[in-house]
């Protein structure tokens, strides 16, 4: 078997800190980085729409009392 020479193994060595930093971002099965940040993302996804939607119902709100206060001062 012949041996590696420098440039070979600098390549070997590269792909191996290549290999454990794919894993941390990509994870091994069990989530990683980017599962996480996809969790998250999700997480603000729901709390945004749940803004609007409270938000939205407020504005309805204002607009019940707007008319009513408009009809209550035109008598």
């Amino acid at each position: 078997m012949q041996m590696m020479n420098e440039f070979e193994a600098q390549v070997l060595s590269d792909l191996s800190v290549l290999k454990s930093q794919m894993t941390g971002l990509m994870g091994d099965g069990n989530g990683g980085r980017l599962a996480e940040l996809e969790r998250r993302m999700d997480r603000h996804e729901e709390n945004w729409q749940r803004a609007k939607g409270f938000l939205a119902a407020v504005s309805v709100l204002f607009a019940v009392l707007e008319v009513a206060v408009e009809t209550w001062f035109r008598r």
